[in-house]
């Protein structure tokens, strides 16, 4: 089904280049620890096709834990990092600063997933660092240097993946962490000049688009059970969901 799927369709503005990789590859919503949808839909791609991955494999839904270890070393897979891996990192660096908030944005469920348990939003002190100190163990060293390494932006022909947004004004090397991890003002509302497609996860819609120099892929797997793919080929990009 999806060997011709890869190659057919338009998705593209008038105003805007032709859809444009250099290889056509595969492109994934943001997980959130959904691994049962992640694994439905990594079976139905053509192993030749590279995929890519736009961040955000952790937290809020209830198998971050078995969603990294699907990723993890999987051959021809490109996976760039989200805010949230970047909460998580910043735990580890520093759970006393950084916990209660990742906490909040679903690290609890991120933590009960690697077997950890007992804490709440309101923890603080001597039952955070606990808590870092066994997810340490559980993820070993190689799990976490590979989050800690993982790029900020993949780039195939015309089109750049990144996150959350990238600011219109600039190439995607000269981005700002911030921008490209939480958002930019300027994103989707001013044009960019450059001819790159800027695919994005990050902010929740109802269906994914094409459209306007922009492709969007995050449709909400932890809250609506609906898990995106987009096949990006010469002049194309076609959505499959799962749900």
């Amino acid at each position: 089904m999806l060997k011709s799927w890869i190659a057919k369709g338009t998705g593209n503005s008038p105003i805007y280049p032709s859809i444009a990789p250099d290889v056509p590859f595969y492109l994934i919503g943001d997980v959130h620890g959904r691994s049962d949808l992640l694994g439905r839909l990594l079976s139905k791609l053509v192993p030749q096709h590279p995929v890519v991955l736009v961040g955000d494999y952790v937290d809020r839904g209830e198998e971050s834990a078995g969603v990294l270890r699907q990723l993890f070393g999987r051959p021809n897979t490109y996976c760039i990092k989200g805010n949230h891996e970047d909460m998580l990192l910043s735990f580890l660096e520093n759970p006393i600063e950084h916990g209660p908030r990742w906490l909040r944005y679903g690290g609890l469920q991120t933590l009960a997933s690697f077997g950890i348990a007992g804490l709440t939003e309101t923890s603080r002190g001597p039952d955070l660092e606990a808590a870092r100190d066994a997810l340490r163990d559980a993820m070993g060293s190689e799990m976490i240097f590979w989050l800690r390494t993982l790029p900020l932006t993949y780039v195939n022909g015309n089109v750049g993946v990144v996150h959350a947004a990238a600011d219109p004004r600039f190439g995607l090397e000269d981005q700002k962490p911030k921008h490209l991890l939480w958002g930019h003002p300027e994103f989707g509302r001013t044009p960019r000049r450059d001819g790159m497609w800027i695919a994005h996860g990050h902010t929740i819609i109802d269906e994914p688009q094409a459209t306007q120099g922009i492709i969007a892929v995050d449709t909400g797997a932890y809250a609506t059970g609906k898990l995106t793919v987009a096949g990006i080929g010469n002049g194309a990009a076609e959505f499959l969901t799962m749900k």
